[in-house]
């Protein structure tokens, strides 16, 4: 058996763009607004990931060419560093990244549903563990159960997970059009409007404080845009499932980024005509709240308010669950491509490197929704996230050098699409990301460190395996 190449350039977009638009966008720019202080710099923060994000898919165009395999940044971390490197980001992504988005995607997915099935609320509690007070409640399960029946729908093959993507995808890329032109609409020339983009000018700018120079204030701001927008590299992990993938890919990754950052600009050009950035966090209406104090920093739940009146909180659940279902089939469908690669190296369970009668890694798809369903059950999945931010950028740093060093030592592997910009472009892409890491490192370590550890623990594990794999060979 094998994979069948059954994704179009189409259909590896919406791949790209779904799995990216979850519910981030609908709540972090409230984290951002108390950050920054500013419109003008909330729309730069939004407007500097999304560059940043094209500057990596562009990059990552010349590795998709170079291995169009499954397994995707797996493959190319361990094609330039080795298989060690390789496996501590398939460590990661397993443990954390992947299977922790899942896990917090389902879960929003379940908090909105609430809205009309009072059953499923994190109110409801169904069981007292009486650990420590720990107790399952009705959204857990209901998350667990979207996880479950996501990955029953895709180990019956691509077929039908790209028909979920692509209706799902389409959906919500017309709802959020649609919602944030009535934004534009409702607000232009209100209050709201004339105190956030009616003069912005420079001024908007607040001062750098003794404690954090505003362009390290702006790369922490970033981890909330930075998490929104991550998960446009998951359509490598589907490589081997791709028709012409050394040219369709490249343009997935970049027509997805693009069109993902629009929308998310566009979004935010909205809350500001509506909302206010400051406001007061006593405040009794959305509109005396603002963005910065969004109730539960359900940012697009308060502009909706404003918008749509009492009806704004019910059309924007619907979109937000229509947004959580789609990005976690995205997620759930090319996650467990790469642990297929790292099973196929001998460095992750046997069976999960084994494809179905439907030619998918079924075993690796309910081993991820496994593990996905233990982070849910958890609660600790929001913070893992936080913590893997700073772990994420920096493997996506040592993908782009590895570009650098595959061009050095492997010149005459052929290259049938090359890296946009090169070497400027990567090498904007490596001071801009680092520079982000170094502001985390100092100004928010909660965020860094703890994201090293988890990685480190990979290391152990590799040893591990890497053993068995040199055993079972030698008893061959």
């Amino acid at each position: 058996m094998s994979f069948r190449r059954t994704l179009g350039l189409f259909d590896s977009t919406m791949l790209v763009a779904g799995s990216m638009i979850g519910s981030g966008i609908f709540i972090v720019s409230a984290d951002i607004a108390r950050q920054v202080g500013s419109p003008l710099l909330v729309l730069l923060v939004w407007a500097l990931t999304g560059f940043l994000t094209i500057i990596a898919a562009l990059s990552y165009g010349e590795l998709a060419g170079l291995f169009p395999q499954a397994g995707g940044q797996y493959v190319y971390l361990r094609e330039s560093f080795g298989r060690m490197s390789g496996f501590l980001y398939g460590w990661t992504l397993f443990t954390v990244i992947q299977t922790g988005t899942i896990a917090a995607v389902a879960m929003a997915f379940a908090k909105y549903t609430s809205v009309f099935l009072p059953s499923v609320s994190e109110k409801n509690v169904l069981i007292d563990l009486g650990l420590w007070g720990h107790t399952i409640n009705g959204a857990q399960v209901f998350a667990i159960i979207s996880i479950l029946l996501l990955t029953a729908i895709n180990a019956r093959g691509v077929n039908l997970g790209k028909l979920i993507q692509n209706t799902f995808t389409t959906t919500k890329i017309v709802s959020v059009v649609a919602i944030a032109l009535a934004g534009l609409l409702v607000g232009w020339g209100s209050g709201a409007f004339d105190g956030n983009l009616g003069s912005i000018t420079t001024s908007q700018i607040p001062a750098p404080s003794s404690s954090m120079p505003w362009l390290a204030m702006i790369a922490v701001a970033m981890v909330g845009s930075v998490f929104s927008s991550d998960a446009w590299n998951n359509i490598t992990f589907a490589a081997a499932e791709v028709k012409d993938p050394q040219r369709t890919i490249p343009r997935a990754l970049v027509g997805g980024v693009l069109l993902v950052t629009a929308l998310y600009i566009l979004t935010n050009l909205a809350y500001l005509c509506v909302l206010t950035l400051g406001g007061s966090e006593t405040g009794a209406t959305a509109v005396e709240r603002g963005i910065a104090y969004a109730t539960n920093d359900r940012v697009g739940a308060a502009a909706a308010d404003v918008m749509f009146g009492p009806i704004g909180a019910g059309i924007m659940a619907v979109l937000i669950m229509i947004s959580t279902f789609g990005c976690n089939n995205g997620l759930v469908l090319s996650g467990a491509r790469a642990y297929y690669a790292m099973a196929s190296d001998k460095l992750f369970f046997r069976s999960a490197a084994t494809l179905n009668k439907n030619d998918v890694p079924s075993r690796s798809l309910w081993m991820q929704a496994a593990w996905a369903s233990v982070l849910c059950l958890s609660g600790r999945y929001g913070d893992l996230l936080d913590y893997v931010v700073f772990a994420v950028l920096i493997f996506y740093v040592l993908t782009i050098i590895g570009i650098i060093k595959l061009r050095r030592t492997r010149p005459d592997l052929p290259r049938p699409i090359k890296a946009v910009g090169y070497p400027i472009l990567p090498a904007l892409y490596i001071v801009i990301a680092l520079g982000i890491c170094v502001s985390l490192l100092i100004y928010k370590p909660n965020y860094s460190w703890p994201g090293l550890i988890i990685v480190a623990t990979g290391v152990p594990v590799y040893l591990f395996w890497s053993k068995r794999s040199a055993d079972s060979t030698n008893n061959l």
